[in-house]
């Protein structure tokens, strides 16, 4: 239950002044709902002017604030510019300049012989000083002098700055005080303003300490949330998974296990002894092997009598690892299956017999596997594959079916920095594949311009004449008259009409039926090359799939592009990576291009991500799941996070948790940034 004291925050954006139905639209756009989003809703930028009442005592191109007396209109021939020349107080001429307006607005704003403040860039055309179209008209020298630091904020269709610096501005008087849930020491010695302090002063310019609190304000929810799941996941009572090792003895591998596999694989079974639930991330790169170790302590659960559960994100996926793992435990006896939401009829009624009567062991999918409707007789472990595509609100729902809280086992194969491993897992261990198995083919990367578009095709010809496949990956479905993107429907329809039926279409917007039907094609080596959007950035396993192109490769951030080349490179053969780049290529597009022909280590590459991107996303898409932060840039994250990890840890160890005057703080904090799931956990419901 919300504090009372926070209700002023959580009210709908319709208590504000001015906002209806019509205006709700854009505001939900932007996600501003409730007062609390107004607040934190911070600006991009600040437009710095400076006073002046003489315009030779300005530069051209400053932005300014000066009164001029309008002395003449001039309008132009045809569609030419309307001014209105104004002279400040010393004489100086000035032409204030207005394209495509009404001009009977344009003299209701400037009078003539009354003077006006305006608040506009300085510029010059020809011999005359000019202003166009000024950011603000005022009678009143106070109210032009209140624009001297202007917000900008983001905006979505519909919305004006002066409209959401309105609402903003009435969202914060309605902001309560609230008591300070940073440690006392930390605080003194950062020098941070209040909270309350710091959400004004955020609004009104570049103040850092400010900016910087909020920001730590989020960092230290996330942290001490995961914390308190990391806590109570200790308290509660789990299975001890001990096995004999019968099962996996029988385990049918093509290659040794490296260091890194058996490493993590002794982690993962000693947790899965302990009576406290697991709760671990198995992080390693493309091609790293995390398949063979999620097999690994999903056996343990059956050689113990228990069952396990692999979720993986996207049905490609989760048939992808059904047959991987059906071939690798084909001679262990143990019965898999496979769910999803297609499933039907007496197939999928006989699944779920089987998961009820225990006759199935570990069962493979996507989120049907976690329906109401699907009871197991004592499901132990769950394995949740992409983790970064679950938030932590989903992995405590899954704790809830088991007779006892299972055993997790989350799995990435996006290596992350450390800094972000921390704010996204927290609350978990982790275990790393830095190592790759033997037999791994390196892959030859190149970057071809697009002029030679033809050249690659060609390629793409004599590579299939010798028996090969290919994928060819475009970054949309269809072409936007606004955008000059490739898509994949335009691409598919030119390389069919010269290769015919060996090409195949994949995107996110066919069919399931007609997206399985392109991929057992290509999966089988009937058709030679797959076209496809990025949903192949995970999941497709086709060893003779040795050539893929990437169109307009200087869209994708770096880890989509390590993605999607790690679907080549899983055969004996020589593997390509062509990286088709367009003319214009930003500075930070060729740094990432260089990369990528450059190394193929995960790790670093991630790294490198994070400096190229600075504080533009996180993680690629700002990050979906639980974890994604408002206020926190990637700088801050970088730089506070340590600090609200250990404030954090000294809360539950030293302060007593959420008890006390600081825990009573901290408890606000969390509900604050919607984190209260930390409360519930503490109260054991």
């Amino acid at each position: 239950m919300r504090p009372d004291r926070l209700n002023p925050l959580f009210v709908s954006a319709d208590s504000l002044k001015g906002v209806g139905p019509q205006l709700a639209r854009p505001l939900e756009r932007l996600g501003l709902t409730r007062v609390r989003d107004f607040a934190y809703h911070l600006p991009d930028r600040f437009v710095e002017r400076r006073a002046v009442t003489d315009l030779d005592a300005a530069s051209v191109g400053e932005n300014i604030v000066v009164a001029l007396t309008p002395v003449e209109y001039r309008a132009s021939a045809g569609r030419g510019p309307f001014r209105v020349l104004a002279a400040d107080a010393p004489g100086n001429i000035c032409a204030i300049t207005y394209f495509g307006r009404n001009t009977a607005w344009a003299k209701k704003q400037l009078p003539l012989g009354e003077k006006r403040w305006i608040a506009g860039r300085l510029d010059q055309f020809g011999q005359m000083l000019q202003i166009v179209h000024p950011d603000h008209v005022s009678e009143e020298g106070a109210a032009a002098l209140g624009q001297l630091c202007e917000p900008v904020y983001s905006l979505s269709e519909g919305l004006t700055q002066g409209r959401v610096v309105a609402l903003v501005q009435q969202a914060l008087t309605g902001v309560p005080e609230l008591p300070e849930w940073i440690e006392p020491g930390l605080f003194d010695r950062m020098q941070w303003p209040a909270w309350r302090g710091a959400l004004e002063l955020a609004h009104k310019g570049e103040h850092a300490s400010a900016r910087d609190r909020l920001a730590y304000d989020e960092l230290l929810a996330n942290s001490l949330a995961l914390m308190l799941v990391k806590s109570a996941n200790r308290a509660r009572s789990g299975t001890p998974l001990s096995g004999d090792g019968n099962l996996r003895a029988r385990v049918n591998l093509p290659f040794a296990l490296t260091g890194a596999q058996t490493r993590s694989i002794g982690e993962i079974e000693g947790d899965l002894a302990q009576a406290t639930p697991m709760l671990r991330l198995l992080q390693g790169d493309v091609g790293s092997g995390k398949t063979v170790v999620a097999l690994e302590a999903m056996l343990i659960a059956v050689e113990a009598g228990a069952q396990a559960a692999l979720l993986a994100p996207t049905e490609i996926l989760a048939r992808q690892h059904f047959e991987t793992i059906s071939r690798m435990a084909a001679g262990t006896g143990v019965e898999i299956a496979l769910l999803t939401g297609r499933d039907k009829g007496k197939a999928r009624e006989a699944t779920l017999m089987g998961l009820h009567d225990g006759s199935i062991g570990i069962v493979v999918g996507t989120h049907a596997i976690f329906q109401d409707a699907v009871q197991y007789r004592n499901l132990a472990l769950v394995v949740i594959d992409e983790q970064h595509r679950f938030g932590v609100g989903q992995r405590l729902m899954l704790a809830q079916k088991g007779k006892r809280t299972p055993h997790c086992l989350a799995m990435t194969a996006t290596p992350i920095p450390r800094t972000l491993t921390l704010a996204q897992y927290g609350e978990m261990e982790v275990s790393k594949l830095d190592e790759m198995p033997p037999g791994r083919q390196p892959i030859d990367t190149r970057v071809v311009a697009v002029e030679r578009l033809f050249d690659v095709v060609d390629a793409i010809g004599r590579h299939i004449a010798g028996g090969q496949q290919a994928y060819w990956v475009c970054p949309m479905v269809r072409e936007l008259e606004s955008e000059d993107l490739a898509a994949a429907e335009a691409r598919f329809a030119e390389l069919k009409a010269r290769f015919g039926d060996t090409v195949v279409l994949v995107h996110g917007q066919l069919r399931p039926e007609a997206k399985d039907a392109a991929m057992e094609r290509f999966a089988s080596g009937e058709a030679k090359l797959l076209v496809a959007t990025t949903v192949i950035e995970v999941g497709v396993d086709v060893p003779n799939a040795t050539l893929m192109v990437i169109e307009q490769a200087e869209r994708f951030g770096l880890a989509q592009l390590h993605q999607l080349r790690g679907r080549v490179g899983r055969g004996e053969g020589k593997s390509t990576c062509l990286l088709l780049r367009s003319d214009a290529l930003s500075e930070t597009a060729r740094r990432r291009l260089a990369l990528m022909r450059e190394t193929q280590d995960g790790f670093r590459i991630a790294e490198e991500d994070l400096e190229l991107r600075g504080g533009g996303e996180l993680l690629g898409t700002r990050q979906s799941g639980d974890t994604a932060f408002r206020v926190a840039s990637l700088e801050q994250i970088q730089k506070l996070l340590p600090l609200a990890h250990d404030d954090a840890r000294l809360l539950i160890d030293r302060d007593g948790g959420l008890t006390g005057a600081r825990g009573e703080a901290a408890r606000l904090l969390l509900y604050l940034f919607e984190k209260d799931w930390g409360v519930q956990l503490l109260r054991g419901g």
